[in-house]
C-alpha cells in the first residue's frame, strides 16, 4: 500500500466538532436579541430626555407657561404623547405605567412647530407597536409643575423616565 497524505474521516469531524462549539460560544457570549433590546432602550431613553429638554426650553422662552397642550393637562394623570385623540390607552399591555384613560393623549407637535423638537418621536417598536398617533412616550404633569417622561416600554431596564 502507497502512504497517502490526507486528513482521516475522524480527523476532519474533530475539527468540525470543535468549529462547532467555539461558533456557539461566541454565539451565546453575544446574545444579539439582548444587544438590539438594549439599542432600543437606549434609543428610547435619548428620545426621553429630548422631549424633556424641548418642553423646557419652550418654557423659559414663554415666561415659565408650558405649551397650552401640556398646560392643560389635568395634574397626575398619564398622558399617551402622539396625535390620537382616542385609544390612547389601548397599548397599555406594554406600558411600564398605564395610560389613565382611553381620551388620555396629548399632541405635543407644538414643540416641533415651534422648533424646539426636530419630531415627535416614536418608541422603537418591542411588543407594542407604536405610530404618531400612540407614540410609546407619556407625560405626567404634577400640581407643582414637575413633568414626567416615560418610555412606554423598557425591554433589558427598569421603567425609563425623566422628571423635571
Amino acid at each position: 500500500m502507497k502512504n497517502q497524505k490526507g486528513f482521516t474521516l475522524v480527523e476532519l469531524l474533530v475539527v468540525i466538532a470543535i468549529v462547532a462549539i467555539l461558533a456557539v460560544v461566541v454565539f451565546v457570549a453575544l446574545d444579539p436579541a439582548t444587544r438590539f433590546q438594549d439599542a432600543r432602550d437606549t434609543v428610547r431613553a435619548s428620545d426621553v430626555v429630548e422631549v424633556m429638554s424641548a418642553a423646557k426650553i419652550d418654557q423659559v422662552d414663554n415666561g415659565g407657561s408650558y405649551l397650552a397642550a401640556i398646560d392643560a393637562l389635568t395634574d397626575g394623570s398619564v398622558y399617551m404623547i402622539g396625535t390620537a385623540v382616542a385609544g390612547c390607552d389601548d397599548q397599555n399591555a406594554y406600558c411600564d405605567t398605564a395610560v389613565t384613560a382611553d381620551v388620555s393623549c396629548v399632541d405635543l407637535t407644538g414643540l416641533v412647530t415651534g422648533g424646539y423638537l426636530g419630531e415627535v418621536p416614536i418608541s422603537a417598536n418591542g411588543s407594542g407597536t407604536w405610530t404618531a398617533g400612540v407614540t410609546g412616550y407619556t407625560l405626567t404633569k404634577s400640581a407643582t409643575g414637575t413633568l414626567t417622561i416615560r418610555a412606554c416600554e423598557s425591554e433589558n431596564t427598569d421603567e425609563i423616565t425623566v422628571t423635571r
